[in-house]
Order: structure tokens, then sequence, then C-alpha cells
């Protein structure tokens, strides 16, 4: 017979997370692996004093693990995508005309807003990351920029993206956990997304004005441009292939066949016009590309991509997946907020606790979509008893779920980014302006009330049945 978890036991596994994470990063080095699967321990055992069995238990991370495989997939196709755009010249080009003609003074900023806008068309944070950031690092590198700082903006960009594209994942799964529609979804977040971004741009500006930073170091960008020159035919017709993917997104083509169809494109490019052979690029798009330029700063960045490359981020994801079945299916999530539910009785109330539970299983596993899903599903019916619209849910779930998650330094996109941009998360961190200030504006509408739109269920429920008996 299964037992009620105290608080006590539930925070068991959580608190053992938070400490085994932190020691791991900041301390040992090695990583969240280890520690999410202290977490599992830690939960499985939680699980199995509570009257549940193994069977059941292993079913839970399974069911977990099941919600993942479309990003999975995603990823090992993106990885091939990052390989076949180097080897092609698609994101040398992109490199080369970047250096030539976007200024210090505004390059920041511009950063930030370009991949924005290339996030919102394909729908993926990921993916801009991974081709359109990687070359604006390259760029800005050449620049003189701090590398944190370019990370901080290349990211705020793409989870710019990401929260409002209708065509993102998570944009998607957080109106379906809340109850909402996506296009309602989509607008309600206008007005904590554009604010911040606004004010995100004009930090960056700030930033990109130094002094220090606007005279660039002119000789390595020569360098650049010349190892470029030489190792690729670089060309502004390779520019069609990212300009076609935009397309296909904005035409609202399937994600997955999209993305295979573009990177298939990447490695026909590489055989007819870099002239590789068909057995180079196949173990590029298996292993990464390896680039031979001469320049340091072009070789470190240009080797990269592959399946291989997205092996560490997919065993992320699958063992934090599991771990969310694990706290989903034992209620251990549940039982911490149930007591804290009982007593919201404001919006107010009820905004700072969503914001504040959503963070706290995004600091637990690491993974947007759980820090979307378990705080969705367990706060929908009291948005609905205190007659406020689940749009707000939605909101405030994305605000932290999706974009405050790169904040937590052992989470899956803030390891996605280190690893493909070559930057280490305490380095970019502390520049992700837009990830900060996100979440502070939902707590400030929570406050103030302002945009917090309300909607009476019951009332709606009566009208559903009534329309029905009448069609009947």
């Amino acid at each position: 017979m299964k037992k009620e978890i105290s608080i006590g036991l539930a925070l068991l596994p959580i608190v053992t997370l938070m400490i085994a994470g932190a020691a791991s990063i900041f301390i040992w080095k090695a990583g969240m692996f280890i520690p999410l699967i202290i977490g599992i321990i830690g939960t499985v055992l939680v699980g199995l004093k509570s009257g549940f069995k193994w069977d059941e238990l292993e079913k839970m991370m399974v069911q977990g693990v099941s919600k993942a495989m479309p990003a999975i997939f995603i990823l090992l196709v993106i990885g091939v995508i990052v390989g076949t755009w180097i080897s092609s010249g698609v994101i040398p080009t992109m490199i080369y005309y970047g250096l030539t003609f976007i200024h210090p003074s505004f390059f920041v900023p511009a950063v930030a807003l370009v991949t924005a806008i290339v996030a919102v068309t394909l729908g993926s944070s990921f993916t801009s990351i991974a081709t359109i950031g990687l070359a604006f690092m390259v760029i800005g590198e050449g620049m003189g920029f701090p590398p944190g700082l370019i990370a901080g903006a290349i990211i705020s960009g793409a989870f710019f993206g990401d929260k409002l594209s209708p065509l993102s994942d998570t944009t998607n799964i957080a109106p379906a956990m809340a109850d909402t529609d996506l296009f309602s979804h989509v607008r309600h977040m206008l007005w904590d997304t554009i604010p911040a971004f606004l004010i995100t741009l004009v930090l960056y500006s700030f930033f990109s004005n130094g002094s220090h930073y606007s005279a660039g170091d002119t000789g390595k960008i020569d360098m650049i441009l010349s190892g470029l020159q030489k190792t690729f035919i670089i060309h502004p017709l390779l520019l069609l292939l990212p300009l076609l993917t935009i397309f296909l997104m904005m035409k609202r083509m399937p994600a997955l066949p999209t993305l295979m169809l573009v990177g298939l494109l990447g490695g026909l490019l590489t055989i007819f016009i870099q002239g590789q052979s068909v057995t180079s690029m196949v173990n590029t798009m298996t292993s990464g590309f390896n680039a031979q330029s001469g320049v340091e700063e072009v070789d470190s960045l240009l080797n990269s991509g592959g399946l291989v490359s997205m092996l560490n981020t997919i065993g992320l994801l699958t063992i934090a997946t599991a771990l969310g079945g694990l706290l989903e299916g034992t209620s251990v999530f549940q039982t911490l907020v149930r007591p804290i539910i009982s007593k919201i009785k404001s919006a107010s109330s009820l905004i700072a606790t969503t914001i504040i539970s959503t963070f706290i299983v995004a600091f637990a596993s690491g993974a947007q979509f759980l820090a979307i899903i378990l705080p969705a599903r367990t706060f929908v019916q009291t948005y609905k008893d205190l007659k406020i619209d689940t749009k707000n849910l939605s909101r405030c779930v994305e605000a932290a779920g999706t974009v405050g998650i790169t904040l937590v330094p052992w989470s899956v996109p803030a390891v996605f980014a280190a690893n493909m941009l070559g930057v280490s998360v305490e380095q970019f961190i502390p520049y992700l302006f837009f990830a900060f200030i996100v979440p502070v504006i939902n707590v400030i509408y929570g406050v103030t009330g302002w945009t917090i739109t309300r909607k009476d269920y019951r009332e709606n429920q009566v009208q559903e049945e009534v329309s029905r008996r009448n069609l009947i």
C-alpha cells in the first residue's frame, strides 16, 4: 500500500541533487551526469519507502524519457547540420561577411537582434546557437570582445525566439499543459518578452560601445579572413541555404524533416562546391568538421558539429527526463508545493509561486520540458479556481522554464550552449540579461495586476454544456 510522502522525505532528492550539482560544477568540474544519477537514486529510494514497486518506478523513468524523444532526434540532426554547414562553407561565409560589414560599435546588440530573428523563424534556440551563433563567436572574438559577452548576446537572442516562435516545441508544450491555446499564449507573452528584450538590447549597446572593445583587433580580423579564404570557397550564394531554412520554417514545414533536408543539402554543397569527397562528407556528418586553416581562432571554433558532438547533451537530457518522470510519478514535486497552493489567495502570490516553483524544477532537473510540464500541471486547477486565465500560467512557466533555466549552470540549454560555443557557463551567465529580466517582469505584473487577465472557467463550462445539449 502506497503511503503519502512527507515534505521532509520529498525534499531529500531535491536537496541532494542541488548539493551534488553545485559541487560537481564548481568544485569537481565533472558536469551533471553523476549528480542527476544521484537524484534518481534518491527519488527511487523515496518511492520504494512510499510503497511503489521497482517496476512502477522503472515505468515512470521510461515515460519521462519518452517525452524527450522528439528533442533527441532534433539534436542529432542539429549535429549533422553544424558539421555540413561548416564543411560546405555556409558558416565560414557568414563569418567572413560578418567580419567585413558589422561594425564593433553596434556589434553586441546586433548579435542579439539577428539571432532573435533567426530563432523566431526557425523555432529552435539550439539550431540558432549552432549556426548563426557559431559564426558570431568567431566574428566577435576577431573584434576583441570577451567570449562570455558574445555568448550571452547569442543565447539571449536565441531564447527570445524559442519563447515566442509558434514553431518552438516549448512554445507549444506550455499552452498545452496549461489548458490554453497556442496563439493566445504567444500574444500574451509579448507583454513580458518585448520589454525584456528591449532592455537587454540597451544593456548590450552599453557594453558594445566600450572604447576598449570598439577598436577591435584589425590584425586578428585580417588573419581570420585570410584563413577562411585559404580553407573555403567563400561566396554569397552559399547564404541561400540558411535563407531556404528560414523559408521552410515560415511555411510551417515539420521541423525534423526540414532540418534533415538542410543538413543533407549542406552535405551536397560540401561535395560540389568545396570539392570534398563523399567519405569526407560522411565523416563530417558523423564526427564533425576538422578545420586546418592554420589560424588558431578559426580552427578552435570550426572544429565542431557531427552526430557525436550531440551525445553529451542527449545523455544529459535522457537522464534528466528520467528523473523528471520519477519526480512526477511519485508526487515528490506535488508534495512540496501542495501546502503552498492551499494558502494562495491572490494573483500576485500565485504568479510568484509559479515562477519560484518552475525555477525549483529547473535547478533540480536542468531540463526545459520538466520545468514547464511539472509546474503547469500542478498549478492549472489553482488558476481556474481563482478565475485567472491559464495563459498567465503558460507565460510564467515559459519565463522561468524556457528562458530562466539558462541561468542554471547544469541545465541542458546552458551545457549545450557552452559545448557549442566553446565558452564556459561561468563566463556567459552574468551576461544573460534577457534571462534575468523576463521572470522579474512577470513577478512585477503579478504584484501590480497589470496584464493579468481573468476568466471564469465555471461559467464557460456551463455555457459549453448548454451548447452541447442544444446541439443534441
